[in-house]
């Protein structure tokens, strides 16, 4: 099934028509809450990125974005990344995501954003660890608080994530390798307990080590259908801890995925640094 896969710009209606229908197969959406045919057609005719992974001629996975433009400069917005579910273990998103990437270089724009749920660990190895992104923003209901997809049972909180895209720690990433951070300069701002459940230390700030760490359950979609309320104090408790850590000054680099959870590391900004 692999071996026939390809990446390649999505064309013509019959093609984004496929799209609006993937959105709904992987998310859920209703039909309100799909972006549509024709704002699709007018993103790529203005320099929007929307390529496809296509298995013979069927579409199995898409991402689009479009052009933005954050703290002065250019920057490409991508808005949605989707796989179908069968395909999540042939790299799909990986080679979209690469190809999404020579695409804004080719047109001159050295930075990509995107949002994601910081409780969806696989999401986060794949930003973090596979891509090499990076954020200092936490959203609160980015969405509201009544988006319709059954991924927002527990909200819409999302990390604003930056990718830039020429950088030397970029090309490390996706060469794959991966840099280290001692275990004796973390302070744990966020870790489980025995049964799962969210333990916040309190922490100053400024006596703090160069770097913390917030951990997450591995599978947050099952915690969400078994015990709504373990899932929402999730929520709240890492909403807390990454909220506060960026206002202090530090900003996510690197996620580590262990069998029962995965830990996020925030490194304190250096003077006249960027999160770059």
């Amino acid at each position: 099934m692999s071996a026939n896969i390809v990446i390649r710009e999505i064309d013509g209606t019959g093609e984004m028509r496929a799209v609006e229908g993937l959105q709904k197969e992987v998310w859920g959406l209703p039909d309100l809450d799909v972006v549509p045919l024709t704002q699709l057609v007018a993103a790529k005719a203005a320099g929007g990125v929307l390529i496809g992974a296509f298995d013979r001629e069927i579409l199995i996975g898409f991402v689009y974005g479009f052009a933005g433009y954050e703290n002065g400069h250019a920057t490409h917005h991508s808005h949605m990344l989707a796989v179908k579910p069968e395909y999540r273990d042939f790299g799909v998103g990986y080679k979209l995501k690469r190809e999404q990437r020579e695409f804004v270089l080719a047109l001159g724009i050295t930075e990509m954003t995107w949002t994601f749920d910081p409780l969806r660990s696989l999401n986060a190895h794949f930003n973090f660890g596979r891509l090499g992104a990076v954020s200092d923003r936490y959203l609160v209901e980015f969405y509201g608080i009544d988006a319709a997809s059954f991924l927002h049972r527990n909200g819409t909180d999302r990390l604003w994530v930056s990718w830039p895209l020429a950088s030397r720690r970029v090309e490390e990433r996706l060469k794959n390798i991966a840099s280290e951070v001692a275990e004796e300069t973390i302070a744990r701002l966020v870790e489980s307990d025995e049964n799962n459940v969210p333990l916040v230390n309190s922490i100053n700030f400024e006596n703090a080590p160069e770097h913390l760490s917030i951990e997450v359950p591995t599978d947050i979609s099952s915690i969400e259908q078994l015990d709504s309320e373990l899932a929402a104090q999730w929520r709240s408790s890492t909403r807390a801890a990454f909220s506060s850590a960026f206002d202090a000054g530090f900003f996510a680099t690197e996620f580590i995925r262990g069998q029962t959870s995965g830990t996020y590391i925030l490194r304190r900004k250096r003077e006249g640094s960027n999160v770059n």
